[in-house]
């Protein structure tokens, strides 16, 4: 996400910088630029213009003219401003009130209310709350069954609903339903249209009414771009939304929707969907985002998302092993499965500071794939082997190859690429770090 965007931006502050010295011309030239490049990521008009005043009022002034890093403070205006017009800060969901809380997830077909409604109960669960999902879209045939399905893959209740019911009643009698089975949040996934119109606000208001909901979110597709804020206006002029889920930040978006919305609602964006697994949805850091979008990185969000997938005590265990040079094979493939829990490796890549806008960097493809036949491979040697990785002969190559699905050659340049990296952990031990940049990665 934003990879067009960031490029284009550090394009323009590399050449601020280039100047030493910024004058009032300099600065005027450069957030031209920025305006252009801002608009083409189809940022909201109106919205460009406030952002470029407010860089221009701060840009031109003693902040920046009288400072030795001219060039840096310009960077660090714009990320500010950024982050002010994306919202600041995180706002979390607001479950107060009565037991249960009810969350109302409101939008247009093919937004992805649906999985949303899934993922959401996720998130909630990890939080200590017991979800209920509530079928509450009975004209779309397969999203009554999809809830079903998604409940039953994650465990998490869903009420018994059917197309001939009405979307009030069914919420009604979730609320009962939901109670006696001990949950404490309710998750409505809602009807969806095409398009916005008049019956589909009238029985979403209905609902709003019965349920006076704790939160109520919009789920938009951020693939729209300018499309994803307007959607966004008409649904908050109807009912008021507390916030917005936006999906599909994992793909091509351009980003204009993700800086757009809270500046033209007033509402924020509390959650991004990013990528299609079911606890790939993120909170919304305005602050970490702006860093993003400028090419710094998000290791906040790294360091986050590492310690919800990795135990304190295996990391201490593995602390040992690297200190004493004891990293096996079998420690590898159990450190691999981690970073896939983490997301993709691309995304991964995206938070580590300069990654993105790195010219050797920005087209990098990381194959997923490699990495499921990299576990499949050590998977397929024995207890033994995966410890003393110097016992594979030829035999037992082509034994593991076979087991594995993959080719000898796949499982030589594995071993040879392990053998570099015990040869690099050696060299941090011993405190020299001469030569690790011609060490290989693992896939």
């Amino acid at each position: 996400m934003f990879n067009n965007l960031s490029e284009k931006l550090n394009s323009i502050f590399k050449k601020l910088k280039g100047h030493g010295k910024l004058t009032e011309k300099n600065i005027e030239e450069g957030l031209k630029e920025v305006r252009v490049a801002l608009l083409e990521a189809d940022v909201h008009y109106k919205v460009v213009k406030q952002l470029i005043a407010g860089i221009k009022s701060r840009a031109i002034g003693q902040e920046v003219m009288a400072s030795l890093t001219p060039g840096q403070q310009v960077i660090k205006i714009v990320n500010d401003e950024l982050s002010a017009l994306m919202g600041a800060t995180h706002e979390d969901l607001r479950l107060t009130g009565p037991s249960p809380g009810t969350i109302m997830l409101v939008g247009l077909q093919g937004s992805g209310k649906t999985t949303t409604a899934g993922k959401l109960s996720v998130l909630l669960r990890k939080k200590g709350r017991k979800p209920y999902l509530v079928p509450a879209d009975v004209y779309r045939p397969a999203a009554i069954d999809q809830l079903q399905k998604l409940g039953y893959q994650l465990k998490v209740p869903v009420f018994s609903s059917s197309a001939e019911m009405d979307p009030v009643e069914i919420c009604r009698e979730a609320r009962i339903a939901g109670l006696k089975e001990g949950c404490d949040t309710l998750i409505l996934d809602t009807a969806g249209r095409l398009h916005i119109d008049v019956p589909l606000m009238e029985e979403l208001k209905r609902i709003k009414e019965a349920m006076k909901p704790s939160e109520i979110l919009l789920v938009a597709d951020a693939m729209t771009g300018q499309d994803a804020v307007n959607i966004a206006q008409a649904f908050n002029e109807a009912l008021d939304i507390g916030g917005v889920i936006l999906t599909k930040m994992d793909g091509d978006a351009r980003g204009g929707a993700a800086i757009s919305i809270k500046a033209v609602t007033q509402k924020p964006i509390k959650f991004i969907g990013v990528g299609e697994k079911l606890n790939a949805l993120e909170p919304f850091h305005p602050d970490r985002m702006a860093s993003r979008i400028l090419g710094m990185g998000d290791v906040l969000t790294m360091i986050e998302k590492a310690q919800s997938v990795m135990d304190e005590k295996q990391a201490v265990e593995l602390e040992k092993k690297l200190r004493k040079n004891q990293f096996t094979l079998e420690d590898f493939r159990d450190q691999l499965v981690q970073v896939r829990k983490m997301g993709s490796m691309a995304d991964i890549l995206g938070m580590i500071p300069g990654m993105g806008v790195n010219k050797h960097m920005k087209n990098l493809s990381v194959d997923e794939k490699e990495l499921v036949r990299v576990e499949a491979i050590i998977n397929s040697m024995t207890p033994q082997e995966r410890r003393q990785y110097i016992l594979i002969n030829g035999s037992r190559r082509k034994r593991i190859a076979n087991g594995s699905g993959t080719s000898v050659q796949d499982v030589n340049r594995l071993l040879k690429n392990y053998a570099q990296i015990l040869k690099m952990m050696k060299k941090i031990n011993k405190g020299s770090l001469h030569g690790m940049g011609r060490a290989a990665l693992p896939f």
